[in-house]
């Protein structure tokens, strides 16, 4: 077996290309991968965050705290993702270094790993927003009257009602919303940012084995999704122990 997988990804294999060392380009692809991954993650962090208190802020916030939040969820979701990419990445820095330079500053050069992540977290932010926002309002009202009766402040709450119900009713938004994140970090490709996509680009632009690569790239993207959706389903079930299974048989 290991013999046959050896010859695969030999140099003059098959799958030669796809080696891990070069002349193959399955280190850089890994490598693309990885970057991909940590935009993924550090993206749906802090779009969690952004969500948790855009939720929150939407309904039990002020009318100036529900106005902003309403009107940066509509943006958000109105706009193309690639346009407000570009817009936060080009606009955004170019905003940041006027501010910098008129304050006598030295220019801000950005890391686009750093720049991708902030902007995917922004975008991401918008929909866990309404995704949370969704869940919150599942909660049984009745429980958060009886909580309010028995004087516990907001704070306590939120803590001990609130937020665990909301996030076992949110799990299968947020897992569609992270399915979303790894494969929105294709659109940093537009900005340079050397992730799996823009490394299978080039790699099969020099090679010329433009189907070796894509479906390679395919392959990789498939694999995560499979292993995401495992784990979130483990987490769903762990949320959910000690309630009725959804979609269970009759009486």
């Amino acid at each position: 077996m290991l013999d046959s997988l050896s010859a695969l990804f030999a140099p003059d294999g098959p799958l030669g290309l796809l080696a891990l060392s070069p002349p193959g380009w399955g280190g850089n692809l890994l490598l693309g991968l990885w970057h991909s991954m940590q935009i993924a993650v550090g993206a749906y962090a802090l779009g969690l965050s952004i969500g948790i208190v855009g939720a929150y802020g939407k309904l039990y916030g002020n009318e100036v705290v529900r106005d902003i939040f309403s009107l940066y969820t509509t943006v958000v979701r109105a706009v193309p993702e690639l346009i407000l990419i570009l817009i936060l990445y080009y606009a955004g820095t170019d905003m940041i270094n006027q501010v910098l330079l008129g304050a006598g500053f030295d220019r801000w050069a950005p890391s686009r790993l750093l720049i991708g992540t902030v902007v995917l977290g922004v975008v991401m932010g918008a929909y866990m927003t309404e995704v949370l926002r969704g869940a919150i309002l599942a909660v049984p009202q009745g429980q958060i009257e009886a909580a309010r009766a028995y004087g516990m402040s907001p704070l306590l709450l939120a803590r001990r009602i609130t937020f665990p119900q909301m996030m076992m009713n949110a799990i299968g938004g947020m897992a569609n919303l992270w399915l979303n994140a790894t494969k929105d970090t294709a659109l940093l490709a537009v900005i340079g940012l050397n992730e799996l996509t823009l490394t299978t680009k080039q790699a099969a632009g020099t090679t010329k084995a433009f189907m070796l690569f894509f479906i390679a790239a395919m392959v990789i993207y498939m694999i995560v999704s499979v292993v995401s959706g495992r784990v979130f389903a483990a987490i769903e079930r762990w949320a959910r122990k000690g309630q009725p299974k959804l979609g269970g048989g009759g009486v």
